[in-house]
């Protein structure tokens, strides 16, 4: 059982999430699946059929999160010494050399991955260029859509 890398923001949400699914989400699908039964024949209960899967999706998800926590490593960057190097959890401003653009991304585990809010996952092609870089250094990731240039412009520990 290997150990899992996770921000101290990571495993608050996990712990938040179990606690939505347990407190209200199961209590709710229990309540729709009683619902479902008092309306009789149970085999073409369509309602019944989908209480029951989403029972089933929340039970695996309360299984899977409770995994995550008990392999948690929980690693808090704000007590690491800032020597510039990109590390898991670091916040990294880089500059895209072949758009100019400014990115910020933050190097979290592969549950609080979410490329919508710049949050990579420490594995993926470009959070792996990154890991051990310095501030100023080059960067060259080959990713799905092609290769891409960067120079990391700031690495904060926050």
């Amino acid at each position: 059982m290997d150990k899992e890398p996770i921000t101290v923001i990571g495993l608050k949400n996990l712990k938040s999430e179990l606690e939505d699914l347990k407190n209200v989400q199961r209590p709710k699908v229990v309540e729709a699946i009683a619902e479902a039964r008092s309306h009789g024949d149970l085999k073409e209960n369509a309602e019944y059929h989908a209480a029951k899967e989403q029972q089933a999706l929340i039970e695996s998800r309360v299984i899977a999160i409770n995994d995550l926590i008990a392999r948690a490593n929980v690693i808090d960057v704000t007590k690491i010494d800032n020597n510039g190097k990109v590390i898991f959890g670091s916040t990294v401003k880089v500059q895209d050399l072949d758009s100019n653009k400014l990115i910020t991304y933050k190097l979290v585990g592969q549950d609080e991955a979410d490329i919508s809010k710049n949050l990579i996952f420490y594995k993926s092609p470009i959070g792996k260029a990154l890991i051990s870089k310095n501030k100023n250094d080059l960067v060259s990731v080959s990713t799905p859509s092609g290769e891409r240039n960067f120079e990391i412009k700031d690495v904060k520990y926050i």
